[in-house]
């Protein structure tokens, strides 16, 4: 089966059937894909951030994980996941992100705006796009204070994650563009469908 490949600080958005599955790879190590996935059936059932934790009860998802819609229906399913550390804290990066928390404005439109121009063949508008499943991120808790620090991704070059489609989705993904999130280096993410 062929790879696919997202060029750095890029995205890409496709239709994935139910029963297909999508696997996710790191070809290079320490780099993140923003995923977000729609109903493509209705368009205004999306993934879920917020539910996906409250039925799992956890914020570590991995293997066996079920990722569910904003009206409780799964979506995708974990089938198997060679890191076992993502993300789902933290929004898609954004022009105003890199503003507020870096105090500078990136020449490129983040994964946000990555997120936006891929989606908008499908008629979904920006301000429908929910925070993104964050596939090889690694956030850490602070145990004592509950602050957030984004560290270096475990993915190693190959590692990847596998995802088994629940419904007829809309999938986009991306190739991050936030540097903190890559350990400062920007790298392609490839993917496969079947």
């Amino acid at each position: 089966m062929t790879h696919r490949t997202i060029p750095p600080q890029s995205g890409t958005a496709f239709t994935l059937k139910a029963g297909q599955r999508l696997t996710v790879i790191d070809p290079e190590g320490q780099q993140v894909s923003d995923l977000v996935a729609f109903n493509a059936e209705d368009t205004d059932e999306w993934l879920s951030s917020g539910r996906t934790l409250d039925y799992a009860s956890k914020f570590l998802l991995s293997t066996g994980d079920i990722l569910y819609s904003n009206r409780s229906s799964p979506m995708l399913t974990i089938e198997r996941d060679d890191v076992g550390r993502h993300d789902f804290l933290l929004a898609p990066c954004s022009k105003e992100m890199f503003a507020k928390l870096y105090g500078h404005t990136e020449p490129h439109r983040g994964c946000f705006g990555n997120l936006a121009a891929a989606l908008e063949p499908y008629g979904i508008a920006p301000d429908r796009i929910p925070t993104a499943f964050n596939v090889f991120m690694n956030v850490q808790v602070n145990g004592t204070n509950g602050q957030l620090s984004v560290e270096p991704p475990l993915s190693k070059a190959g590692d990847s994650t596998v995802f088994l489609a629940q419904m007829d989705l809309v999938v986009a993904l991306t190739a991050c563009s936030a540097g903190q999130s890559n350990n400062f280096r920007f790298k392609p993410i490839q993917y496969r469908v079947e």
